[in-house]
């Protein structure tokens, strides 16, 4: 179904701030042709909805019960008026829609539409239910933990720089250059000074009276699909690399040598080629013996004259190897 491809869709959707029913959420959305695929979360709990073409038909018969148009005739109207709402700008199509919140006592979340299709009213609701602890870790806190380790690197490699820059500012000053104005000089760089003056000024913004804690801004949301991308490249990259190895794995199999095999498998393939390859070394040398002196290969002497008869054949045996 169309809807099971939305999860790997949705992960390279951004998380964007909304405001539904004046209730602040996160969002991240994925429309296909005739499925969707929504998730938001207040930072308390995440909540999500599934839809395939049938489950769609099925709740739009519910609640228009004139509307008798296949999904893809009203999809895209639906898609049009929601998707504004689920990107932070509602606001610019007030006058279109109507959506309202409401949560449930089991902890679900109802979200309410009201536009126009066609000049007759179109309702529409999402029933959203708390998400899998595998979905908030695959679209949530996988991605967070991957920006978080690249923004250390990124501040490592800073505090390097400054420091590098100190010591050019120290030698052009000890080689007599002068700064020119005296509101440009800055003070030497210390790391763990540094660190302990941010922490004290940044974590008083980090209270909910003083910030909004559901700020994803436009540097952020960058940096959360470009992390998403790579995730998804390693993986289809280490997919391949799977199927490449299967791949010589069963290719190579049939080449083992019998031997290698289960005491079942017949040794006679492996003794033949053993004599073949026996006889193939060996048959030029004694056909040069042969050939250069018959008569020097004489049968062991013998007392019993009929030991000296039974070698005859033998003598003959040579000459197959011709």
């Amino acid at each position: 179904m169309e809807v099971d491809r939305a999860p790997a869709n949705l992960l390279q959707c951004p998380w964007l701030p909304v405001n539904i029913g004046g209730c602040q959420f996160l969002a991240k959305s994925w429309f296909g042709d005739t499925a969707y695929h929504i998730v938001l979360t207040d930072m308390n709990c995440v909540w999500e909805e599934r839809m395939d073409s049938a489950a769609i038909q099925s709740r739009a018969q519910e609640l228009n019960r004139r509307l008798r148009a296949p999904v893809r005739a009203f999809f895209s109207h639906l898609c049009e008026v929601v998707q504004p709402c689920l990107s932070g700008s509602c606001e610019q199509a007030a006058g279109e829609v109507q959506i309202s919140l409401s949560r449930q006592e089991d902890g679900n979340i109802s979200m309410k539409l009201k536009s126009e299709l066609a000049g007759l009213p179109f309702y529409w609701e999402f029933h959203c239910t708390p998400a899998s602890v595998t979905l908030v870790c695959v679209e949530l806190v996988r991605p967070l933990l991957a920006m978080s380790r690249l923004l250390q690197h990124q501040v490592k490699q800073l505090g390097d720089l400054l420091l590098r820059k100190d010591a050019e500012i120290q030698d052009y000053r000890e080689n007599g250059a002068v700064l020119s104005r005296e509101r440009l000089q800055t003070e030497v760089f210390e790391e763990q000074t540094y660190r302990e003056d941010f922490m004290a000024k940044a974590l008083p913004l980090l209270s909910p009276e003083q910030q909004d804690t559901l700020g994803f801004g436009s540097d952020l949301q960058q940096l959360y699909a470009a992390v998403t991308a790579h995730r998804k490249a390693r993986k289809r990259q280490l997919s391949e690399e799977h199927i490449v190895e299967q791949d010589k794995s069963s290719t190579q199999e049939p080449e083992l040598p019998p031997s290698l095999g289960g005491g079942s498998v017949s040794s006679e393939p492996a003794e033949k080629d053993g004599e073949q390859t026996h006889n193939g070394q060996s048959a030029a040398a004694r056909a040069k013996m042969a050939d250069r002196s018959p008569v020097k290969q004489s049968p062991p002497v013998t007392s019993n004259p009929a030991e000296r008869a039974s070698s005859k054949p033998k003598k003959k045996k040579v000459g197959l190897f011709r």
